[in-house]
């Protein structure tokens, strides 16, 4: 009776292992486009590897475009990496103005924990004003708070546009976001840079 308690228990223990071994990882690779079909992706990353990812069937496809402060218009969704300054308040680092596909992502704000000690804010631009030559630009966020963001001369704006999927092609520099599940990688977005 007692080997069969340590079988089972052995079996069951290995059963879990094998699902944690299964779950899903994230993909974030950046590289240039050797080759694209219907059923893949094939880019050689950064670091010089080739790398072949599955397309999902709805793959969202964005690409990265330099804007300016006065394109920022409100109900806009933007994410903006900030530093608090001495007057205190929130300076941006950078600005990126998010497509309706990605409206929500990642919405709120937090810190980064990065060397700056910078603060993320995902949020709803109700209003915008320029004061001492710097855009002001109140963002609501989802818990109901108003926040302030200020965006100084130079700082580096970006707007990210859904585009159509035939600019993925050989040459094109991208960053591909999906999933690994064991040696299955899919991509259910590309972003053009």
């Amino acid at each position: 009776m007692l080997n069969r308690v340590v079988i089972i228990g052995a079996a069951t223990v290995l059963s879990v292992f094998a699902a944690m071994a299964q779950e899903a990882a994230p993909i974030n690779s950046f590289g240039t486009v050797e080759k694209v079909d219907a059923a893949g992706l094939v880019i050689k990353t950064e670091a010089g590897a080739s790398e072949t990812f599955a397309l999902a069937p709805k793959i969202l496809v964005l690409q990265n475009k330099a804007a300016t402060l006065s394109d920022i218009k409100p109900n806009d969704y933007v994410a903006s990496a900030a530093e608090l300054k001495e007057d205190g308040k929130l300076h941006s680092t950078e600005l990126r103005i998010f497509p309706n596909a990605l409206r929500g992502l990642g919405e709120g704000q937090r810190p980064m924990n990065d060397a700056r000690n910078q603060t993320m804010t995902n949020a709803v631009v109700t209003g915008a004003a320029v004061s001492n030559g710097s855009n002001h630009i109140t963002v609501h966020l989802s818990s109901g708070k108003d926040s302030e963001l200020v965006l100084d001369p130079g700082v580096p704006v970006t707007r990210i546009d859904e585009v159509d999927s035939s600019l993925v092609k050989a040459g094109a520099k991208v960053r591909v976001q999906g999933t690994r599940t064991g040696s299955n990688a899919v991509v259910n977005r590309v972003t053009i840079q």
